[in-house]
């Protein structure tokens, strides 16, 4: 949406607009009654209007037009995503979490004569016919089991039929713990609303219940959180950032002697590299991003590279390192962007010079993305064609404050200062293989704390944000790694004892291959 356009303004009251039309209702309007009518119409109907969004693609921010001024040339021309291919419907192979049921010919067989022709054989085929039925479920479903009972009319000996195996020894299956985290802590779906659901669909679950089979099931899984945090610790790439949060029972630490007191609380997302896999943490409390990551890394093997660090330009995400860990810090380019692009509107022609020349930076990124770059390759690639253009964006910023060209006050001038300010850490992806060019990462995930605060407000205790923060972190890293997050924690449930014993074993990428190498052995 464009920005609403500029009018001259005519300063209307209400009696005016009153005496102007009872006039034109005896009489024509003369001109300047027109248009103070007209002027106010207007004016209500910019404040009706939805509010330009400032935070959208280069050609959603600027007017398609170039604007008269003094910033160089467009480097290059903004890219555009192709549309993509087909109708837009998932095709029967993205329901990987469907039931597959195999149907043969009645009549054919493999190798058998064709029934048309009568001279050539049918073969299978590679791909055959695909129908997919989707049917509605309640998220919780009940047995209701009734065993027969005789009794005995001389003796009083009541006779009652056995409990069948399908019944199971408890009465909530380890299923109902995965579904209701799932839809509160994965979908934000408190538990008050949960429990209405329930009761509508004749299944009656009181929320304290709920909650009580959560937190049973969060004491089951800590082992797979802790591993978490252990093999995050190891990773070469970190995120981190931080939202506001709420937790009307909190405990602080003593403010020490000197310091003003904390009064925030907050919670922590922390997204870590290791190797080709995302582990998603989250943390809720009075520490900072920086506080929690330096928790994690106190678990960082010795001996390892240093650890590249990606957070905003905030000194509190920045964590104090015990001794032995190396960082190599980074700051989002994304939010260097940013700075230009709530002042676009006041400096179009300059802002477009910017914002262009950044995404031709991001758009570098992507091809060393699709091409599956190596990290080292991705480094040279970057080097040779976005480094150029990084060089290029500095000395014009240098040179729009050196020869007054802009004022150092102004908005453009504070997102000029910002870039230059951190320029270093802002540019580590031109120097360190890996090095990422923005957070991205964690503001993505941390959109899951966010619509916690937004749909329950807050956590009560710091237990129930502890729980909370055990179950983000495990189904958004499930997530982040293609894994079914219902699954993943029912089978954690269901292997709570093997999973103590070995819990690296039962990460979202291999718990599959260790319950099959279970069934395997008992098979035997």
């Amino acid at each position: 949406m464009k920005p609403p356009s500029s009018r001259e303004r005519i300063d209307v009251n209400l009696a005016e607009l009153d005496q102007i039309i009872e006039g034109g209702m005896r009489a024509p309007l003369s001109e300047s009654d027109g248009d103070k009518l007209k002027a106010a119409l207007h004016a209500l109907a910019e404040q009706a209007a939805p509010r330009w969004r400032s935070t959208e693609k280069t050609r959603a921010v600027l007017e398609p037009e170039h604007g008269a001024g003094t910033a160089p040339a467009n480097p290059a021309p903004e890219r555009r995503k192709p549309a993509p291919k087909g109708h837009g419907r998932n095709g029967a192979a993205q329901f990987a979490g469907a039931h597959t049921v195999a149907i043969a010919h009645p009549t054919l067989r493999h190798g058998d004569l064709c029934p048309e022709c009568g001279v050539g054989k049918v073969y299978h085929q590679k791909h055959p016919k695909r129908l997919v039925r989707i049917v509605g479920r309640p998220p919780l479903e009940a047995t209701r089991y009734e065993m027969e009972r005789l009794r005995c009319n001389g003796c009083n000996q009541v006779f009652t039929a056995d409990t069948p195996a399908a019944a199971g020894p408890e009465k909530y299956d380890e299923t109902v713990a995965a579904m209701i985290a799932t839809l509160r802590y994965g979908s934000g779906v408190p538990f008050k609303r949960l429990e209405r659901l329930e009761a509508d669909l004749g299944i009656p679950l009181p929320a304290a219940t709920q909650w009580r089979l959560a937190e049973r099931a969060a004491e089951w899984l800590r082992p797979a959180y802790d591993e978490f945090i252990r093999q995050a610790a190891q990773g070469e790439v970190a995120h981190n950032d931080d939202t506001g949060m709420r937790i009307l029972r909190l405990t602080r630490e003593p403010t020490p002697k000197g310091k003003a007191e904390r009064t925030g609380v907050f919670t922590s997302g922390i997204v870590s590299r290791v190797g080709v896999w995302l582990i998603a943490l989250f943390f809720s409390g009075w520490k900072h991003a920086g506080e929690n990551l330096a928790e994690v890394l106190k678990r960082r093997a010795p001996g390892l590279g240093p650890l590249i660090q990606m957070c905003d330009a905030l000194s509190r995400n920045v964590p104090k390192l015990s001794e032995g860990v190396r960082l190599l810090l980074g700051n989002c380019l994304a939010h260097g962007r940013r700075q230009f692009v709530d002042v676009a509107a006041n400096f179009p022609a300059e802002c477009r010079y910017v914002l262009e020349t950044l995404g031709c930076v991001w758009h570098n990124d992507e091809l060393a993305r699709k091409g599956q770059l190596s990290p080292e390759q991705r480094l040279h690639f970057h080097q040779e064609h976005s480094e150029p253009l990084m060089k290029t964006l500095k000395v014009w910023m240098e040179t729009q404050l050196a020869e007054h060209k802009t004022e150092p006050n102004s908005g453009l001038g504070k997102a000029i200062q910002y870039m230059l300010r951190h320029w270093e850490p802002l540019t580590l992806f031109l120097r360190q293989a890996g090095a990422p060019l923005d957070n991205n990462l964690v503001e993505r995930a941390l959109k899951k704390a966010i619509l916690h605060r937004k749909n329950s407000l807050f956590y009560k205790t710091m237990k129930g944000a502890e729980v909370g923060d055990l179950f983000m972190s495990l189904i958004h890293t499930c997530e982040l790694n293609g894994a079914n997050p219902f699954d993943y924690l029912t089978e954690l449930q269901r292997h709570a004892e093997e999973l103590k014993r070995q819990p690296s074993e039962w990460m979202p990428w291999n718990y599959r291959e260790t319950l099959a190498r279970l069934a395997g052995s008992a098979a035997a």
